[in-house]
Formats: structure tokens, sequence, C-alpha cells
């Protein structure tokens, strides 16, 4: 990362070299130090020089030893520019010397993208090393910045990795992990999967003086003395170079290292210079890792967003290939897939989420390339989630008679929603349709005419993992079945707009801006969940002006509520202002469906400065008032709950919050307030909950005195200085979900995969009603994190979200040969039975919750 160069060469050239000062002679502690180098031909590489400096660097100084983070598509323009030095490298990279500790396709920092993203990471990025340096292989997974989350060690260990290091000493700009424990501990996932790692010391303090650095960036006087003090007899400390960096050994070498440190490899380290074994078990939270970006920055906002659009249509396309697949052998070219998945890893790197500002290549910023890079995984992704849903018929659109609609789940267990189809045009008339599944039984319908092409509006049942068929007959005069809706709406600028479905009775006070005064749980006796005596009311904007030294809230001033609804779907749309600038908030209620469905969109027409004060010293300033997400402009959720305990998802895993609240300012004290997919307010003893749902990663405020609230917008000066900027409308989108019981009972991880994995549709003329199901774990507490189709069989990943550990049954729709269990490598680790409940097939599964399972299914 080449943000820090210039403030790290003026640190390197304070006394560096201090020589042996004795420190070792007074006890049997052995200090160890592993050097290396970060980056890549996205990050920065000198492509012309560097790789010969680095093999120059092993051949000169014969007990050095290096590992490496470098970016796996750097060698494909390394062989091609300089074959020479790409030759010599290669000689040096399957050495003891040399230790591969990173192999992640595009560096991401994990926690913030999906589970499965990480797994294709790390898959792509081994198999393109490979490509290159066939003998390297991968024992140690180490970084320089704080690419940590807690489901790990159960991926790196199913990848073959055997330790890893917690520690990123000299690159911490963007956060930390905790501090733990001494020299090795076994650090343990939610699933209890554990890696030998060592950890950042509990003695390991942050610099000093610094908002980068950890006190084991160079192997100082005060960190062995603190490591000596703590009982660690086999010190090491950590620093990988930015690629550019020519500093050599970093803190010496030979007989002038600083302490008399030896350099090591991190697998060295672990197999041959400590026990290699350790009864301290880390049990490791997700708010053990600490991280702070600029969170509800536009440039971020919108980044994360397009990188969230782009994980869910990617893992949705190679499913409905899959089912497709299934139903007719439909395939699509893997190079393809391989392709969707490289610009989705690129979009995923870590310097897109810190640095976007910064210059990348001729195509402009990391934020400009990210949405060129996002906008080509979608375009793949879209032809071919098309070509599959068209693979199942001729696809005709029709003019007359009977026409069928194809609703596809993608998800593993059934789902009954509220679908939207566009009909061709001069099917229906102004009488209606009528809609009817396999059996003869007529759906509830709705024609919809409110705009200028026809809508239907049909509920659906659709079955795991496969699809529905249902019929549409235009009905003739004095025959109407459905519904025909042409747009009728009502205004409220004034006073309250009451609406209501079947599971939900919601007020909108058009007098303040629009905010939810009152929403009531029909499912759950009447519950309110709206807390009037904590807030104005849910969906309120809320955030500090600081140019104005003021709070403004969408609740100071009036706004037009406008309440349509066509019997099967309730819309409300919101026209307000803040502090007059202009916003739109729609919240969207379906017949049968927990989940609030949320968008706002903000019209700036100039840039606001939105936070808690102006930021002069972006660069080294330990206090930020970027980090105080009260002052951000929030959409505040205040709910009437009874000792609400928070939990909050991550990557294969779901995290029961440990924090009072979420408020820091400084950087030596930040808090994990990151919202992935959802959190949860869990009231106490299985009583009244709410879950809140996010369309991209980004920051939450909760604590004592203060609702929970979700990052809407900052602008303020940030990191490295930069000014982060309003220069255009803002959009988001989100969901509540009110329900009883905890996250687990109440099913919100299935809640939240549907929401990302929307129902499709299509249109056809295969002259048949019918369903099928191809997979189906429903009631299981499983997921389905990724189904695709090789050359072998189905690839077919599982996820234990929520299920308690016991032997469950996946049921399968088609008549599957061999079954292998598999690691993420493809190594066979099992061979799970397939046995028949009448005719249907079905394979026992058991795993440990938060645990994923691989299976290769040959058909």
């Amino acid at each position: 990362m080449r943000k820090v160069i210039i403030s790290a060469i003026a640190v390197l050239l304070l006394p560096a070299m201090s020589g042996n000062s004795g420190l070792c002679a007074q006890g049997q502690e052995h200090i160890y130090f592993v050097d290396g180098f970060h980056g890549g031909v996205y990050g920065h590489y000198p492509m012309q020089t560097y790789t010969d400096y680095m093999s120059g660097l092993l051949e000169k100084y014969p007990e050095w030893r290096m590992c490496l983070e470098i970016e796996p598509e750097t060698w494909d323009t390394v062989a091609v520019r300089t074959p020479e030095a790409y030759r010599r490298f290669a000689g040096w990279a399957g050495s003891d010397r040399v230790e591969f500790t990173n192999p992640a396709y595009a560096q991401p920092y994990m926690y913030n993208i999906s589970g499965e993203s990480i797994i294709r990471q790390l898959d792509y990025g081994i198999r393109k090393i490979h490509s290159h340096f066939p003998d390297v292989e991968f024992s140690t997974y180490a970084v320089e910045e704080p690419c940590f989350t807690s489901a790990l060690p159960q991926v790196l260990r199913q990848f073959g990795f055997k330790y890893a290091s917690l520690k990123c000493p000299n690159t911490c700009w963007g956060g930390y992990s905790a501090p733990y424990g001494g020299e090795l501990v076994n650090w343990t996932g939610p699933d209890g999967t554990s890696i030998l790692t060592s950890p950042r010391y509990a003695c390991e303090d942050l610099q000093e003086g610094s908002v980068w650095q950890t006190t084991a960036w160079g192997n100082e006087d005060g960190y062995i003395e603190a490591c000596r003090k703590a009982g660690i007899k086999d010190i090491v400390g950590m620093c990988y170079q930015d690629a550019g960096w020519t500093f050599g050994p970093w803190i010496g070498y030979a007989d002038s290292t600083r302490n008399g440190s030896v350099y090591v490899t991190w697998r060295e380290y672990f197999e041959e210079k400590t026990s290699g074994r350790t009864d301290d078990d880390y049990v490791f939270s997700q708010e053990d890792v600490r991280p702070a970006l600029m969170w509800g920055s536009q440039v971020l906002q919108t980044i994360a967003r397009q990188v969230r659009g782009s994980e869910n249509m990617l893992v949705q396309a190679e499913k409905t290939g899959a089912i497709a697949s299934l139903d007719n052998g439909f395939r699509y070219g893997q190079e393809r897939m391989d392709e969707a998945w490289r610009t989705l890893m690129l979009a995923q790197h870590h310097d897109s989420w810190i640095v976007p500002y910064n210059g990348l290549n001729s195509r402009g910023t990391w934020a400009d390339n990210i949405a060129l890079w996002t906008e080509s995984t979608d375009t793949i992704c879209g032809n071919i989630i098309d070509e599959a849903l068209s693979s199942f018929s001729a696809g005709r659109s029709a003019k007359g008679g009977k026409l069928y609609i194809k609703v596809l789940n993608t998800t593993g267990y059934s789902r009954s929603e509220v679908v939207s189809v566009p009909l061709p045009s001069g099917f229906a008339g102004s009488e209606g349709v009528s809609v009817k599944d396999a059996s003869g039984k007529t759906l509830e319908s709705v024609l919809d005419l409110s705009s200028g092409t026809p809508e239907l509006v049909f509920a659906a049942d659709v079955p795991a993992f496969g699809y529905t068929a249902v019929s549409v007959e235009a009905q003739r005069p004095g025959k109407t079945t459905g519904m025909v809706y042409k747009g009728e709406a009502r205004t409220v600028s004034s006073g309250e707009a009451v609406v209501e479905n079947d599971m939900y009775r919601i007020v909108f006070d058009a007098s303040r801006g629009g905010v939810i005064t009152s929403l009531v749980d029909k499912t759950q006796d009447g519950k309110e969940y709206v807390d009037r005596k904590h807030g104005t009311g849910i969906n309120e904007l809320k955030g500090f002006f600081y140019e104005e030294g003021m709070f403004h809230s969408s609740a100071d001033s009036p706004a037009e509520v406008t309440v349509s609804g066509n019997g099967l779907v309730k819309t409300v749309t919101v026209r307000g202002a803040i502090d007059d600038v202009p916003y739109t908030q729609t919240v969207v209620l379906k017949e049968g469906d927990r989940k609030i469905d949320c968008s706002l969109r903000i019209d700036w027409d100039e840039d606001v400065r939105i936070g808690k004060y102006a930021q002069e010293n972006g660069f080294n300033a330990n206090r930020r008032g970027f980090y105080d997400t009260r002052y951000a402009l929030n959409v505040l959720f205040p709910v009437a709950l009874e000792a609400p305990q928070l939990y909050k998802n991550a990557p294969f895993d779901v995290c029961r919050s440990r924090l009072e609240d979420t408020f820091f300012e400084t950087w030596d004290n930040i808090k994990h307030n990151v919202i992935l997919n959802w959190v949860d307010l869990a009231g106490k003893d299985g009583g009244s909950s709410l879950a809140l749902f996010s369309d991209h990663t980004t920051s939450y405020s909760y604590g004592s005195g203060f609702p929970l609230g979700l990052t809407a917008q900052i602008s303020s000066g940030g990191l490295w200085g930069r000014d982060y900027k309003i220069s255009r409308p803002s959009e988001i989108r989100y969901a509540i979900v009110p329900h009883a019981g905890e996250w687990d009972s109440a099913g919100i991880q299935e809640e939240s995969a549907a929401w990302n994995e929307p129902l499709l549709c299509s249109t056809e003329n295969q002259r048949k009603s019918g369903s099928a199901s191809y997979i189906d774990v429903s009631g299981t507490g499983y997921e389905i994190s990724a189904a695709y189709m090789t050359d072998n069989g189905l690839v077919l990943r599982l996820f234990n979200a929520s299920g308690d550990g016991d032997p469950v049954k996946v049921k399968f729709g088609f008549n599957p040969g061999s079954v292998s269990e598999t690691d993420l490598r493809g190594n066979v680790t099992g061979t799970p039975a397939v046995t028949r409940s009448g005719k249907t097939p079905e394979m026992e599964v058991a795993m440990p919750r938060f645990g994923i399972r691989t299976y290769l299914i040959s058909l």
C-alpha cells in the first residue's frame, strides 16, 4: 500500500540500526523477525525492476528470509514484461527462504465481503500462483493490512493452511486486531475450528504517536522488553514492506540486526523456532476485528453497494445455471464465470475501500475502476441468468391465449412471496387476467396498469432451489377473476397516513417529515415497535451539519406522504427535506412478507458538511471526527424492546455483541461497528425483536441514549487528509423485520438470503404448468452458499447458519450418482451415503453451527 511512503521513510531514517542492545543476554528468549513485501500490479509494484530487486536481496543476504503478499495476477504481467527476471525469481519461489502468505486474488479486507467471496479469493489466487510456481506451498496466512474475519480458521484449514498471524504491525490505518495472549494461540473460529496463530500479543501496544503501527513493526527495545515481561520466549516482530520500497532487510543484517533479531519465514518460525503447540484457545469474536473506514462517505457507499450487488448476482447466476443444467442440460462457458469472478475480486481489493480516490491506472481512480469492474461482472451474470431462464423453453412471446410464467428460487428453502412480472405487449387489456398453478388453483393476482407497461403481480409458492410455472390467461369482458389496479393513490401533507396489510399497521406522520410514529405487528398480538419516549419515530434522518454547528432532522419539517396499493403490495412514498435538501423515502409492504422494504434517495445539489467537526489533520491525527457515527446522518430506529441484545452477521458467522456502545473518536480506541448484511436487536427472554438489513457494508450506531442507527452519509476531511465530499444524489436500500425471539429461531438469516437473492421470473410459451425442486434444505437452518456445475458434476456448498449441529437431511430432486465431501482444495474427505425416502433421494449431513461443507455430486 503506497499511501505512507513519505511518512514511512521519515520513520525509518530514525536510529533503525541500533545493533544488539544486549537485551537477549539477560534471559533465555529468542528474537525473530518476519520481513517481506506487500503489493502488486493493482496496488504498487515497479514492474520493470522489482522482481530482480527481490531476487537480488535473496542472493546478497543468504541469512535473510522473505514472506510475500503479492497480488497473484502480478506474475502474469511480470512474465510478459520481464521474462528473464521472472525466470530468475521462479528459482527462488519454492525455496525454504520464500513463503507466500496471502494468496487471495486481490487482498480483500475479508470482514466486508461475503463468505463465498472469501473462498473464491483464495481459490482463484492459489490457482493463479500455482500456474506460475507449482511448487509453492501455502502454510501460513499473514498480511500487512487488517485482512481478518472470524471465520478464517475454518476457511484456511480447508485450504490446507496450518498457521496464521493476527499481526499487521506497520499498516493499521484502517484498523487492527484486538490484543490477546502471548507467544502462540489457537485462533478458534465460530464453528470451533482452530489454527495455530501468532496473535497481536496482549503486550503489543499501538505505537505511541502513530496512527498506523503497533510496537511489533521493528523489534525495538520497548517491544522486546514488554514481551520479556509478558513471559514470551520466542518473540517475533513483523513488517511487510510496500513493493517499491528499497530498504533491503528491514532491521539490518548479520551482526547489525536490531536486538540480535533472526530473520525467519512464518512457516519456519512455527515449525522450527517454537514448540508448535499451545493450550491457549483464543475464541475470536468478529468484534476482535477493529476496522475504521470512511463509512457513509459517498464514494465508499457507492463502492460498497456496487460490490454487494455484484456478489449477489454472481452467486445467483451460478445457481440459476445449475438449476437449468439439472433441468435441461444448460451450460454456460466457465471462462465467462471466471472473468465475472475476476472483476468482482478486483473490486474487493482493500485499497479500493481505504483509498478510493487514489489514481490506479489510465482508467482513473480506484472508484472509477470499481465501477467498470462491477459493471463487467453484472453484464456477464445478467446474460447468464437470461440465457439460463430462456433454456427452459423456446421463450417466444405470447400475443394471446395462455402465457406461462416461470418463477425461479435460488435459495435452499421454499418461499411464498409476491412477485411482479411485466406482461408482453397486447397480452392483456383492462379486463384483467387469471393466474393458475399446476393443480389448476387460481392464485391471488393483480393486473397493475399504473405505468405504461402492464405488470402482473401475484402470490407465488416456489419450491426450494427450483421453480414453479404458472399459467396466465387474459380474461374476456365480464369474466375478470383478478383485480385490476389503475394507479389510485392518496396523498397526505399534514396529519397522519395509516397503511395496513396482513402483517402490520403503520402510521406515518406527515407533519414530522413522514416518520413512522407507530408500527404494530399484528402477528405478535399487536406489539407496538416505536419507542415514542426516546425518538421521534422510525426512519427519521438526523445528523450534525458541522458548518452550521447544529443537528438537523427530517422531522423538523413536514413531508408529503403518498400511499398507493394494488391489494398485494402497498407503497408509501415520503417526500420531504432536511435543512432544505430534498429526500425521498419509499416503504414497501407485501402481503405475507415480514420484510418492510425501504429505500432512501437524498437529492444533494451541493456539498453539505456532515460529521462531528471539520477534520484538520486526517493524516496522523489520533482524534477523528468521522469516527463518531452519532454525528453522521443516520436513519434512526427507536424501538420499544425490553433489554435488547444486539447480534450481527459476518462472513460465515453471527456475532453476539459484547460492546456497551459503538461510540469512539480516536484511532487507538476503535470499536467494531460494521454491518455486513444485518444487525438484530433481540428482546429479552425471546420477546419482540427487530432486524435491520443493509444493501451494503457500512457502519451502524447503538448505545445508551442512542437508538439503532444506519449510517447514511458523512462529508468531511478523512484518511490521508483527503476530502470526502458529496457530489451527487445518494441512494441506499434497507429493510426492517419485526419478529419474536432471537435471530436464529426467527429465521433472520434466511430472510436476509431471500432479500439478497430475489425470485427470478421469465415469461414463456412452454405450454405447461409445473414445478421442480432440485435441492431442499428447508427447516434445517442450512443455506446453499454456492451451487455450480463443473465437468465432474455439481459442486454444492452448504453453510450451517442456524442449525443446532444435529444431522439433517438434504433432499434432492434429481438422481445423484456418487457424492464426495471435499475440502476447499477439492480433496475428498468423506463419502456421504445417498438414501431414499420414498422416491426422494436424500443425504444426511452434519456440521457444527457456522460450519461449511462442500460436496461434489456426480450426475
